[in-house]
């Protein structure tokens, strides 16, 4: 596609392109220097829907004025047009150039505890939440109001938190009609709807509403209205899009805490209560910025936790065999005080890899590597040999010295191909697969073997036991493929579901003959998890979406087990098994006594002699009588 700057053509390529909304992609020029390209209402992504097609219309007739008013002398936080992108004419505006950010994240993944747990501790998040202060009061007093502030047009490198999106401010006569659902301000919504639907417009005391939801999320691992409403009245249940109107936050007491969110316990009381106040008794107001200046933060030194007040209120304390019903027997395998990384059940015994005291060891208490834990680590097994792999790097230690081999265990280095900062490979018992300069490769005999071709920067990948399966996408590109474990050639004619919005999180676990595809996508301002389940051959056995809430098998992408044609998964209400039924992805089977030792965060990992569940700072081996 050709764009123009200044009367400069450009010719953007599929390979360019680094991001995509829902109503945008961006497109790297080179240097420091990105191009953000609205969708028409002709874009693929609107095909077969008239609403959005329309509202595409109206947003870019819209961008005809607002980009040309954009306001000067905005915060240097603020991601900001630099020059307007044009058709050949020079006259219908249809993007803007912008500075390129790299080596960023969205503010989103500072809500997850896979990400939080692995060396982002609570003081960084109050850092970047300060820094985010000073950009949102200095909008306001430059007559700007943000209005679809949300956590994935927050971009944080370090402790500095940049806004993006700005075309979407509301500032002059040019209001903010979009919003997400999940940070709108309900005092702006129809009180009567049964969700959050906009009819005023946003403001300064929205903006910093908005502000709120995010600091909670982002201190608790979970939203003001998270967590199972389960009133003992039935009378007096509602859906859950419709507690924010009825102001039914995780404070209520009939409100289920889900099990991996971080007790509220650990914020001081005064944070808690202001909290409850903007929640639950409609207080708006600028946040109060002692409220972060004030937090001072300790480690548990019993259980590690983090907590901002005189005492630690939730300590981990070690776990004998127990015996539930007669049906479910605990043992356990592990504990740490410091964080397990990784695990893998090979060669008849559980593998795991967890740092503790400035140290990655193995299971045997071997060190591997020295070094404060890093989030964009991905850790991985190949018999005893342990790959770390960062970016663009992959190295690999093998099993510990000894007198009569002192080479042995020396790391070997690899250049490997990373997405959104994810080093890309994967490995089976016997084989070690990797992405570099745009082919798939695997190790062989004499060295890399050539399976195919893929795209570059764009592509993520997983691998089990009998094939493997990917995903790239970029501009309008998007393919999904399968290849054989020990074969040559890809088969890229995978029909994923077709998407709209924006790829937040993927993931993909195997058993012999299926692969469970897992991703997360936001949508028209809502999040969506789905599920593809995959043969071999690339076939499409059947599709799930939904939205996720604390009660879903879907409400996290990540833990699960694969065991021939089912899966297993842990919920806050304990393990289930799913399955695919005509075309359908049901559950079939719950295991309620398993209530007690799982939650959605746990990772499970199946063996002759039982279950294994992995927590943050504790393995147990879990067995069914």
């Amino acid at each position: 596609m050709n764009v123009y700057v200044r009367g400069k053509k450009i010719h953007l390529k599929p390979n360019q392109a680094i991001g995509k909304g829902g109503e945008a992609e961006v497109f790297n020029l080179g240097g420091d220097k990105a191009l953000k390209l609205f969708k028409s209402a002709n874009h693929p992504d609107y095909q077969q829907f008239p609403q959005q097609q329309q509202a595409a219309k109206v947003r870019l007739a819209q961008h005809q004025h607002k980009l040309r008013q954009f306001p000067t002398h905005l915060p240097n936080r603020v991601i900001q047009p630099q020059e307007l992108v044009t058709d050949r004419s020079g006259q219908t505006i249809l993007g803007y150039t912008m500075q390129l950010l790299t080596g960023t994240e969205v503010l989103n993944k500072y809500s997850q505890g896979s990400f939080r747990q692995v060396g982002i501790s609570n003081q960084t998040v109050v850092q970047i939440f300060q820094d985010l202060h000073d950009t949102v009061a200095q909008l306001h007093l430059a007559q700007v109001v943000i209005g679809d502030f949300n956590d994935l047009n927050v971009l944080v490198k370090g402790t500095k938190a940049y806004l993006i999106d700005a075309d979407s401010f509301q500032y002059g006569s040019f209001p903010c009609p979009v919003f997400t659902a999940r940070f709108v301000d309900p005092l702006l919504c129809d009180p009567q709807g049964n969700q959050l639907s906009l009819q005023k417009p946003h403001s300064t005391d929205s903006d910093w509403y908005a502000y709120s939801v995010m600091l909670m999320q982002c201190l608790l691992l979970v939203s003001p209205y998270g967590g199972v409403y389960r009133p003992q009245d039935p009378s007096r249940r509602i859906p859950q899009d419709r507690r924010p109107l009825k102001r039914i936050t995780v404070f209520h007491p009939e409100v289920k805490y889900p099990k991996p969110a971080i007790p509220y316990q650990v914020l001081p009381d005064e944070l808690l209560h202001y909290f409850a106040q903007v929640f639950e008794q409609d207080l708006r107001q600028e946040f109060p910025r002692y409220l972060l200046d004030n937090l001072h933060w300790q480690t548990c030194s019993n259980c590690g936790r983090e907590y901002a007040r005189s005492s630690c209120p939730d300590c981990v304390t070690t776990v004998s065999i127990i015996v539930v019903q007669g049906k479910v027997t605990v043992k356990p395998i592990f504990t740490t005080s410091g964080l397990i990384l990784a695990a893998n059940f090979a060669d008849s015994s559980l593998q795991w890899l967890y740092h503790e005291r400035g140290n990655y060891k193995r299971e045997d208490d071997s060190i591997i590597l020295s070094g404060e834990l890093d989030p964009y680590l991905r850790c991985q097994f190949q018999g005893r040999a342990t790959l770390i792999g960062k970016q663009e790097r992959l190295i690999t230690f093998s099993s510990k010295r000894s007198r009569r081999d002192p080479l042995r265990g020396a790391p070997n280095h690899l250049a490997i191909d990373s997405y959104n900062q994810i080093a890309q490979f994967a490995t089976t018992q016997s084989s070690l697969y990797w992405l570099h300069n745009g082919q798939l490769l695997r190790d062989g005999t004499l060295g890399a073997e050539y399976i195919g071709d893929v795209l570059a920067g764009q592509t993520q990948f997983w691998v089990g036991s009998h094939f493997g399966f990917g995903y790239y996408s970029a501009s309008n590109l998007h393919v999904a493929f399968v290849f054989d474990v020990r074969h040559r050639g890809i088969n890229d004619r995978v029909k994923l579901p077709r998407w709209s919005g924006q790829l937040l999180d993927a993931t993909c676990v195997f058993s012999t003959e299926l692969g469970w595809f897992f991703w997360a996508t936001q949508e028209q301002g809502q999040i969506f998890h789905h599920c593809a389940v995959i043969r071999s051959d690339g076939a499409i056995v059947a599709t799930t979406q939904e939205r996720p809430n604390e009660n879903s098998w879907l409400t996290n992408l990540y833990g699960k087990c694969a065991v021939g044609n089912f899966l297993l998964t842990a919920t806050d209400e304990g393990i289930v098994r799913v399955e695919t039924q005509n075309d359908q992805i049901v559950i079939t089977k719950e295991f309620p006594d398993t209530e007690p030792f799982v939650d959605s965060s746990c990772r499970l990992i199946a063996a002759p002699q039982g279950l294994y569940v992995i927590k943050p700072q504790e393995i147990y081996l879990l067995r069914l009588v």
